[in-house]
């Protein structure tokens, strides 16, 4: 069996080199993972091109939907340049209709501007109504992958789509599991589907003391960050699987 990769998402410094240190095979680089990710800023961006690790950036302009405007769309156009002028991996995006269908033409337009870039799908795709026609969309658009938690919370309860998602697929398209994957849900998932890679934040919770980062609202009392013995215990149980 070919060997399953790992991708951790990280929003930080720190994050991105404990992903790095722990074994991880690629790596989503965004900012406030707490609201699904957005897009990391140019001197993150900057660093990561560096890392010896694949990096992907999150192009994702705002929190909330995935319904653009044209001016939202040109803001993710210069994004996904600056991405490719500061030598990151790949890319990582999606567009919805407000049906909840994924946004053909966005998405095309998109594409050409990234070009032979390679780029994921991101959980646009768990908001579908159809998910044949969104992996066909998919393809078309020139994705290499679609993350996905089978358009429930996590990838667990959704493992019914994730399993008729990669039917659809048949090869064409990979789908990633995300979404709740831990050193306690990855078994039971790896047990259901067959795929080529698992999506992650490997992270813990952090409490944040500081009294006054609290009563100024700098911060949250918990904190989730990027665990080097998770990212290279989740790397080891893969490596077993595979």
């Amino acid at each position: 069996m070919a060997e399953i990769w790992l991708e951790v998402c990280v929003d930080d410094v720190a994050g991105l080199n404990a992903a790095v240190e722990g074994g991880a095979d690629r790596i989503e680089l965004c900012s406030a993972l707490s609201v699904g990710g957005l897009t990391p800023s140019v001197g993150l961006m900057s660093l990561a091109g560096r890392s010896p690790v694949p990096c992907y950036a999150m192009i994702r302009p705002r929190a909330g939907n995935f319904v653009y405007s044209p001016d939202e769309l040109a803001v993710m156009e210069d994004d996904i340049r600056f991405a490719a002028s500061c030598g990151i991996a790949g890319v990582v995006f999606g567009a919805n209709l407000p049906d909840g269908r994924l946004d053909h033409l966005a998405l095309r337009q998109l594409s050409e501007v990234v070009g032979s870039m390679p780029r994921t799908l991101h959980r646009a795709f768990d908001l579908v109504p159809d998910m044949s026609e969104a992996v066909e969309t998919a393809i078309d658009c020139g994705f290499e992958r679609i993350l996905s938690s089978g358009r429930a919370v996590t990838a667990l309860d959704g493992i019914a789509d994730l399993k008729a998602a990669i039917e659809i697929a048949a090869g064409r398209i990979s789908i990633m599991p995300g979404s709740g994957i831990n050193l306690d849900t990855l078994g039971p998932v790896l047990e259901e589907l067959h795929v080529a890679d698992i999506h992650s934040s490997c992270s813990s919770s952090v409490e944040v003391t500081d009294p006054a980062v609290l009563a100024f609202g700098f911060s949250a009392r918990q904190m989730k960050q990027t665990d080097v013995a998770i990212v290279r215990a989740m790397k080891e149980l893969l490596t077993a699987a595979s």
